[in-house]
C-alpha cells in the first residue's frame, strides 16, 4: 500500500508540474525588423539578415506627341503616325554594401512600355560597382550632358548613347577624377560594319566644384566596314577618334537647381560621338572606300527653376558632317531646337509641355539632288517618380 500510494503522489505531482508549465508564457520567436540605412542616403534599408542596403523606387510616364506636322512630315504621309502615345515603367533596384575596398554597389533598371499600341521591355541599366571599377550597361563615359528639356520631342545632336562597358575612375581629390574605358563597339556603329573585333576606347577627365563642372572626353574607334564595302585591295581597316569638351555652370541668381551648359564635339571616323540625329539621316556613314569622314556639333542649354515648382527649359545644337566627294550624299548640317515647361505640384510628381523644331539640309553630289527637311513636333507628358 505504502509503494503504491508513493506512486499515485508523484504521479500527482507530475500532472501538476505540467500543468503550471502549459500556463506559463512562450517567448516569441525572435522578429528581425528592417532597419533603415543612413549610410547612402534616404531611402535605402538593410535586406533583413545582412549588410547590404537596398532601395527600390519606380517611375511611371504617360506622354502624347504630335509628329512633324509640317508639309514633308508625318502628316503630310498617310502610312506615317501622325502621333506617338506612350506609356511607360520603370523599376529600380540599388544594391550597396560597405566593403574594405570601397563600395560594392549593384544597380538594376528595368523598363516596359507600349506606344501605339506596340508593347516592348527592355534593361535600361543594369551594372556592378565597386571601388572605382563599374561593369554593366550605361551611359558611355564620352557623354557629357544630355539635355536641360522636360520630353526632347526632337532629337538634339550630341554624345548620347547607352552601352555595355567596363570602366575604372580614379578620384583625385578636390572634384578631379578621370575614367579609362573599354566600351561596346555595336552601338557607335555609322554604316554598314562587318563583325565586332575592337571595342571602343574612352576616357575623360572631370572636375566638380560648387560653381559647376566640367569634363573632357576622347575615343577611340575601330573603322570595320562590312564584306560589301571592305576594298580587299586596299589595305588596312582605319582607326576614328573623337573628342569633347563640356561645361555646366550653376546659376546663382536664379533658384537652386538653375544651370547653364555649353559643350562641344569633333570625330573623323567615329561620328557616331557627334550625337544620334545627323548620324540618323540617311547616307551618312564613318567610312566611304578607304576614307573616313568628319564632323563636328556644338550645343548649348539652360534649366531656370522660375518657382518652387514651376521649371523652364530649353536646348539645341548644331552639328555638320564632311561626307568624301565620292559619297552618295553630300555634306550635311542639321541645327534643332528644343523647349519645354514643367510643373511640380507634389514632390515626384510633374506636368508638362514640349515643343521642338529640327532643320535637316543635305548637299547633292555625283548627279544626286540634295535635300532639305523640316520637323516641328509638340507633346505633354505626365510623371510619378516615387
Amino acid at each position: 500500500m505504502k509503494l503504491k500510494g508513493l506512486m499515485l503522489g508523484v504521479a500527482a505531482a507530475a500532472t501538476a508540474t505540467t500543468a503550471q508549465a502549459a500556463d506559463l508564457p512562450v517567448a516569441p520567436e525572435p522578429v528581425d525588423y528592417v532597419r533603415v540605412c543612413d549610410a547612402y542616403g534616404s531611402r535605402f534599408y538593410y535586406i533583413p539578415g545582412t549588410e547590404t542596403c537596398l532601395r527600390v523606387g519606380g517611375r511611371l510616364r504617360t506622354q502624347f506627341v504630335v509628329n512633324n506636322v509640317l508639309d514633308d512630315g508625318n502628316w503630310g504621309n498617310r502610312d506615317q503616325d501622325g502621333y506617338s502615345w506612350l506609356t511607360r515603367g520603370y523599376a529600380y533596384l540599388d544594391a550597396r554594401t560597405a566593403t574594405e575596398f570601397g563600395t560594392l554597389r549593384a544597380y538594376v533598371a528595368l523598363r516596359m512600355d507600349i506606344t501605339n499600341g506596340v508593347a516592348g521591355e527592355k534593361l535600361d541599366a543594369g551594372y556592378i560597382q565597386w571601388g572605382g571599377l563599374t561593369a554593366g550597361y550605361l551611359g558611355s563615359n564620352f557623354n557629357i550632358y544630355t539635355g536641360q528639356v522636360f520630353m526632347g520631342v526632337v532629337t538634339r545632336d550630341w554624345s548620347d548613347s547607352t552601352m555595355n562597358q567596363i570602366a575604372y575612375t580614379a578620384a583625385f581629390g578636390n572634384g578631379f577624377s578621370a575614367t579609362i574605358a573599354l566600351e561596346d563597339r555595336s552601338g557607335r556603329e555609322v554604316g554598314a560594319y562587318g563583325g565586332t573585333r575592337a571595342p571602343d576606347v574612352v576616357a575623360a577627365l572631370g572636375l566638380s566644384q560648387g560653381w559647376g563642372s566640367a569634363q573632357l572626353s576622347g575615343a577611340l574607334h575601330q573603322v570595320y566596314p562590312d564584306v560589301a564595302n571592305n576594298n580587299a585591295t586596299g589595305g588596312e581597316d582605319n582607326y576614328g577618334w573623337a573628342i569633347g569638351a563640356g561645361v555646366n555652370i550653376n546659376l546663382p541668381f536664379a533658384n537652386s537647381g538653375s544651370n547653364l551648359f555649353f559643350q562641344g564635339f569633333y570625330a573623323d571616323g567615329a561620328l557616331s560621338y557627334i550625337g544620334n540625329g545627323i548620324t540618323g539621316v540617311t547616307g551618312v556613314s564613318d567610312y566611304t572606300g578607304d576614307d573616313t569622314n568628319s564632323g563636328f556639333s556644338v550645343s548649348a542649354g539652360v534649366y531656370i527653376q522660375a518657382t518652387p515648382t514651376i521649371g523652364l527649359a530649353a536646348d539645341g545644337s548644331y552639328a555638320q558632317v564632311d561626307m568624301d566627294q565620292n559619297a552618295a550624299i553630300g555634306d550635311v548640317d542639321r541645327w534643332a531646337i528644343d523647349g519645354s515647361v514643367q510643373w511640380e505640384p507634389v514632390s515626384g510628381f510633374v506636368m508638362g509641355a514640349d515643343i521642338g523644331y529640327a532643320n535637316t539640309n543635305v548637299d547633292g553630289i555625283n548627279g544626286n539632288s540634295g535635300t532639305d527637311t523640316d520637323e516641328l513636333l509638340f507633346g505633354v507628358r505626365m510623371q510619378r517618380t516615387f
